[in-house]
């Protein structure tokens, strides 16, 4: 929608440029605060979820495994 009135044209324009910048600024704080948060899980040596899905799998595979080598009958010695 344009108007006659220079004012409000620029008004206008000031408006939709400080919504860009305000948008801009959100999404570089989003950005600082995830390096921030990834810093601070890399200090205290913590895991992400996909890593701690496969050692428990793989603990769960070596469990079946022990429980499998458990059952089979003892070898005597002859």
């Amino acid at each position: 929608m344009q108007t006659q009135n220079p004012f409000l044209d620029e008004f206008a324009k000031l408006t939709t440029a400080a919504m860009g910048i305000a948008q801009a600024a959100g999404e570089e704080a989003k950005s600082a605060m995830r390096a921030q948060a990834d810093k601070l899980a890399a200090e205290f040596d913590l895991v992400r979820r996909d890593e701690l899905d496969a050692l428990k799998a793989e603990v769960a595979a070596l469990r079946e495994a022990v429980a499998a080598l458990s059952k089979k009958p003892e070898v005597a010695d002859g």
